[in-house]
């Protein structure tokens, strides 16, 4: 589908990103409804996550290689090591700032969440009985949401 169902609500759905993750509950039944109607908002909120979720990766590995350099560096000690080691502590912390910034400016931090409980959940309910019982109470409640 190229279009949206609904226009006025997919705009508004558009200035948030497709994100409905800190609205009242009461309001998000209306726009989850729209999301399932609306295949075209579907698809453009799965490509914002998508999106989000590759900026927060590709900021870890990022981290992950400066640092890796930075090992690198004091271990094999070449001339100017001290402007290298500064060069690829910078290049961490710049990482970390933008990890940080898309884990607090987007919501992909929540979709993780998300998708981790319906695994969690899928798991719990393949379980057998005894051992389902066997869980806490409260560890049961946040795998199921009851």
């Amino acid at each position: 589908m190229s279009q949206c169902v609904e226009p006025i609500v997919g705009k508004i759905l558009a200035g948030w990103r497709y994100d409905i993750s800190g609205l009242a509950a009461e309001m998000r039944g209306d726009y989850e409804g729209h999301f399932a109607d609306c295949q075209y908002c579907r698809g453009r909120q799965q490509l914002h996550r998508i999106i989000d979720i590759s900026l927060i990766v590709l900021a870890s590995v990022s981290a992950a290689i400066f640092l890796l350099a930075f090992g690198v560096i004091r271990y094999f000690g070449p001339r100017h090591a001290f402007w290298l080691e500064v060069t690829a502590l910078a290049g961490f912390a710049l990482s970390a700032l933008i990890w940080l910034i898309v884990a607090v400016a987007t919501p992909a931090p929540m979709a993780v969440v998300d998708v981790a409980r319906l695994g969690a959940r899928r798991v719990h309910d393949r379980l057998p009985a005894e051992i389902r019982e066997k869980l806490p109470e409260e560890l049961r409640m946040k795998i199921t949401g009851s």
